[in-house]
């Protein structure tokens, strides 16, 4: 699954747990809410800035909880042993 789905989905799940809007999100990340509709559909290639304020100030989580999901986790280490 390409990286921006699985960031996308991400955000989407956080936000519904919070039961938070995409406007409520966009607001306190202070992106605009069809931007952040297309971060979620893993249609936009989000820079690290924009996904801090989503992250962080929008959903008020640190990046260390939003990329600890098992969504990140690599099945397969690549090159490794």
């Amino acid at each position: 699954m390409d990286i921006q789905v699985k960031i996308g989905e991400r955000i989407k799940a956080l936000r519904s747990e919070k039961n938070l809007t995409q406007e409520a999100v966009a607001f306190k990340a202070d992106v605009d809410r069809t931007y952040m509709n297309h971060v979620e559909t893993g249609k936009r290639n989000i820079s690290v800035v924009t996904l801090e304020k989503i992250v962080c100030n929008g959903l008020e989580t640190s990046f260390k909880d939003f990329f600890e999901h098992e969504s990140f986790s690599n099945s397969k280490r690549r090159g490794r042993k």
